[in-house]
């Protein structure tokens, strides 16, 4: 297939506008030629064979019989053929030709000025569509219009398909969040009320199942408000130097209770010290979600590796465990809100689904980024990239 080249918007007015101009002189000139061109092949036509013989001898040098030489002309041409007058047949040729081209070019000019207003056409009713809410408006190319015109429709049509994505994620994430909202508040007061109406007893057993959903509403609240504030750019980090193994230590061993209830076995490779500046906490925040999905979502007696280093200004953190793993078309979905696969990994209900959009937007907020793989050998792989550039006084083993 063959790809339509379209020319720059100055080289695209200037062609035409040149080929309007250069385009008419020639027709003038060339229709003038031709008047005269023909006029003359019907005069020498007519004339006698010496006197056309005559002519032509005295046409090379006229100063031969100058009287003679106008006589034919005036003969044959009439009186008026050289007569410097507004009135003579040269300049109502010169205005009648003028009259044919000034509709010619008008026509013309609107022509080509066509795809041009198209295109601005086509954008104005696109932008007044989105302007509605209808942020899914394309607007359609003008195959004609020049290079500039339609590089800026085709960054609109993509502006405007990013944002009915945008408006679709947001609509499902607001569904999401109601439903997880809904979800421990309506457990809370339904366990209230049947407290209160003498169906459940008071006790501190009750009041400790009515808790646990009140601090599951809570951190879910929590979690929305740490995301929002990302979103908006105004997540707030702590700047302190602390050490990223030993950070990863002490996660791991947190969570180490719960990895030996289900046989799962932690590796860490980090054998060096590795000096970071940034939010301890936040990091945590980080390294706790991604072992708490490794665990949640692996399978039982299973392993996950956890993999640090430093090359080229960058800390590597790499996630590897031996669980189902997800599908691949699930890999892009994975750090967005409230997202789960259809067929949940987790050997039992999982999270809120928060949790990677959490360690997404922490990660992104100190310069770094988050991304996911499937390894061949299978399972699941997270790799974390975290710039950082040592200073002189530390000592930093890659």
């Amino acid at each position: 297939m063959i790809k339509h080249r379209h020319s720059s918007l100055w080289r695209w007015i200037c062609a035409r506008i040149l080929a309007l101009a250069i385009g008419s002189v020639i027709v003038i000139a060339t229709c003038m030629w031709l008047r005269y061109a023909v006029q003359n092949y019907w005069i020498m036509g007519r004339m006698p064979a010496a006197v056309r013989q005559e002519f032509l001898t005295l046409s090379q040098n006229p100063q031969l019989n100058p009287a003679r030489f106008h006589t034919i002309v005036d003969t044959w041409w009439g009186l008026s053929y050289s007569t410097p007058s507004i009135a003579s047949a040269d300049w109502a040729t010169v205005a009648l030709l003028v009259l044919v081209m000034i509709p010619f070019i008008v026509v013309m000019g609107l022509k080509h000025a066509r795809p041009l207003a198209l295109q601005f056409s086509r954008l104005r009713d696109a932008a007044k569509d989105v302007a509605e809410g209808q942020f899914g408006r394309q607007a359609e190319l003008i195959k004609d219009a020049p290079a500039e015109m339609v590089s800026f429709a085709t960054d609109f049509n993509s502006m405007t398909g990013r944002l009915a994505r945008y408006e679709k994620e947001l609509r499902a994430s607001h569904v999401a969040m109601a439903h997880e909202l809904r979800s421990p508040l309506t457990a809370a007061i339904g366990r209230m009320q049947g407290m209160l109406d003498g169906v459940f007893d008071a006790s501190p057993a009750q009041l400790e199942m009515v808790m646990k959903q009140l601090q599951h509403l809570n951190r879910l609240t929590d979690e929305l408000h740490l995301i929002s504030l990302a979103d908006a750019g105004n997540l707030v980090l702590e700047d302190q130097p602390f050490c990223l193994d030993e950070l990863i230590q002490e996660r791991a061993a947190w969570i180490m209770p719960q990895a030996d209830a289900h046989h799962f076995r932690i590796t860490l490779r980090n054998p060096h010290t590795c000096p970071f500046r940034g939010d301890a906490f936040r990091m945590g925040q980080v390294i706790t979600i991604l072992m708490e999905n490794a665990l949640r979502y692996g399978r039982e007696g299973g392993h996950l590796d956890v993999a640090l280093h430093y090359a080229r200004g960058h800390y590597t953190l790499e996630f590897t465990d031996d669980g189902p793993g997800v599908s691949p078309q699930f890999l892009p979905e994975m750090f967005k809100r409230f997202s789960r696969e259809e067929q949940s990994r987790a050997r039992h209900s999982g999270g809120s689904g928060l949790g990677l959009s959490i360690a997404r937007a922490i990660c992104q907020a100190h310069g770094g980024e988050i991304s996911a793989s499937l390894p061949e050998s299978g399972g699941l792989a997270v790799r974390i990239l975290l710039p950082w550039h040592p200073s002189d006084n530390e000592n930093l083993h890659s």
